[in-house]
């Protein structure tokens, strides 16, 4: 899963850092808000996926990448509130655009980003064996 979910990120942000996405306007309208130019925007997510594919893919860093994976995962639901007649036909939240659906599958890249979060080991199993105190020893 971690390996899968690393490579659509890979792919997407790809996409986006050389500015051939096909949502990019997608995202660039609905971070308008955003005080810098869609040009730094659009690239930016490219770079941070393919960062947040490459700790998926290699195993490492996942702890401060997964939370910021989430929040950007969440994020995308914005075109759902800011841009509703881009996302719903007539207006009918059952029925879905293909941006909608765009947006909408994400709810299966959180599942699996949240599944692999709940996977990892835990702090104490990952730290180094120094830096663990010694299981008590049985006496007889």
């Amino acid at each position: 899963m971690r390996v899968t979910l690393g490579l659509v990120f890979l792919w997407f942000g790809a996409l986006k850092v050389a500015d051939v996405s096909p949502v990019s306007d997608l995202v660039a309208d609905t971070l308008a808000f955003v005080p810098l130019p869609a040009s730094f925007v659009v690239p930016a997510l490219g770079v941070f996926e393919i960062a947040a594919a490459l700790a998926l893919i290699s195993g490492r860093w996942m702890r401060p990448f997964l939370p910021a994976l989430l929040l950007h995962l969440i994020g995308t639901f914005l075109v759902l509130a800011l841009h509703p007649s881009v996302a719903f036909k007539n207006g009918n939240p059952l029925l879905l655009t293909m941006e909608g659906e765009f947006v909408v599958k994400n709810l299966v890249l959180i599942a699996g980003t949240l599944m692999i979060a709940a996977t990892l080991p835990s702090r104490r199993e990952t730290a180094h064996p120094a830096d663990t105190p010694a299981a008590p020893t049985a006496t007889r």
